[in-house]
């Protein structure tokens, strides 16, 4: 794991150097990481959709001398005739989970983002999933509030990260329940436009992520 670890980073760090894109696997899911001005973000379909949702994990770390904003209205998908996706606001994510997910939705997003996040050497926020989820769960009681809570532990939000900071949430695009499919992710962050070519889902399954227990109360 940790000789895995040392070349992943020095791919990434190659992939800085040159502001190329880099494309690696982890359990099963294909990531895609640029790095333009210190900042990298790092991508990869998730293959478990919510609702009317397909569903974006991301990873954000800022490198640079100053500090950034990240939120996930800056993301966007464009698909190959010109049509365009934007992602969501997290309130308006966790909201309509509240009103309208069950607890198996939401046991099933855990599952598929703990399963990408655990098993991804690269993924190492500071504020990020694991400090969402901790405060999340502090604030809620009912079963159904703490499903939202997971959710909202979930989503990538408005986040400001000073140097050294790092981040990482699900982005969510509304697309009628069906995956994104192939395309541009175009992200606006950090004055930069970071643009990731996006294959079909069947390239990014992880058929492990049915099998790993959400830690769900």
């Amino acid at each position: 794991m940790l000789l895995r670890a040392l070349v992943l980073t020095a791919m990434v760090g190659v992939a800085a150097r040159a502001q190329a894109i880099i494309d690696f696997e982890s359990a099963g899911l294909k990531y895609k990481a640029m790095t333009r001005g210190g900042v990298t973000v790092m991508m990869s379909l998730l293959p478990t959709r919510i609702r009317d949702y397909a569903i974006v994990q991301m990873a954000i770390s800022n490198g640079s001398a100053i500090s950034w904003t990240v939120k996930p209205e800056d993301c966007g998908f464009e698909k190959p005739d010109g049509q365009s996706i934007q992602a969501l606001p997290a309130g308006t994510v966790v909201n309509t989970l509240i009103e309208k997910a069950g607890r198996g939705d939401v046991i099933k997003l855990i599952a598929a983002y703990e399963a990408s996040l655990f098993n991804n050497a690269l993924i190492h926020s500071t504020n990020g999933y694991e400090s969402r989820r901790q405060n999340a769960f502090a604030e809620f009681g009912s079963s159904k509030l703490r499903a939202a809570a997971a959710a909202s532990a979930i989503a990538l939000v408005t986040t400001k990260l000073a140097p050294g900071q790092s981040t990482d949430g699900a982005v969510f695009y509304p697309n009628q329940g069906k995956p994104l499919g192939t395309g541009k992710l175009i992200i606006n962050m950090a004055g930069e436009a970071y643009v990731f070519p996006v294959e079909g889902p069947r390239d990014s399954a992880n058929p492990r992520s049915a099998h790993v227990r959400p830690r769900v109360p």
